[in-house]
């Protein structure tokens, strides 16, 4: 975790300091909390997001009636150590009122594409038996670019039709195996996008 307890600085609030939480994988806020350095503590130890309530002045975990948990996947604290962002994954809604969000917002994927690239680059050791993904990656590096190369081709071959369907069908499976061919190369698209920002400026 990128957090040192013992630079927070709970004094300037008495005790406390806002906790901004933000979908790990979405970008999207979820809530804002409040934490002492008990919750804290307890949301390192317990990998579930615990808050201190000031309503009922004592630790609060989210979920702990609802079970729509927090689990933690990163804790930062901002330029003067007084305001943490909680990155965690929500199990269910967020808000009591049962929406995803506090400000009642839909908490989908906005950047599909790393959502996806995260995806596959879980499934490197995965069962072949039940992933695809995890198949290819088995194949090994060879297979994996023929596919691509495969893939290329069937895409060029339906952008010289009419048809859309076929068209988007072969261009979302040329870029699927595209980015299986830069995790098993070790790469991420932002390694590639790097390199285009380059060559933009």
């Amino acid at each position: 975790m990128n957090i040192e307890i013992g630079k927070i600085d709970f004094a300037k609030g008495n005790g406390l300091v806002p906790a901004v939480v933000q979908d790990a994988d979405t970008g999207k806020v979820l809530m804002l909390g409040y934490m002492n350095r008990e919750s804290l503590e307890k949301t390192l130890q317990d990998e579930k997001v615990t808050f201190f309530s000031r309503s009922r002045q004592r630790l609060w975990q989210k979920g702990e009636r609802s079970g729509n948990f927090l689990r933690l996947v990163d804790i930062r604290s901002d330029c003067d150590h007084d305001t943490l962002l909680v990155l965690a994954r929500p199990r269910g809604p967020v808000c009591h009122t049962g929406t995803d969000t506090c400000w009642a917002e839909a908490n989908r994927h906005v950047n599909f594409l790393g959502h996806l690239e995260r995806t596959i680059h879980s499934r490197k050791g995965g069962d072949p038996h039940i992933s695809y993904t995890a198949q290819l990656f088995a194949r090994g590096l060879n297979k994996i670019a023929q596919k691509v190369g495969e893939e290329a081709v069937e895409m060029i071959i339906e952008a010289k039709d009419d048809n859309e369907t076929l068209f988007l069908n072969e261009a979302a499976d040329l870029m699927y195996h595209y980015l299986v061919l830069l995790a098993a190369k070790g790469y991420q698209l932002e390694d590639v996008v790097k390199v285009l920002e380059e060559r933009h400026r």
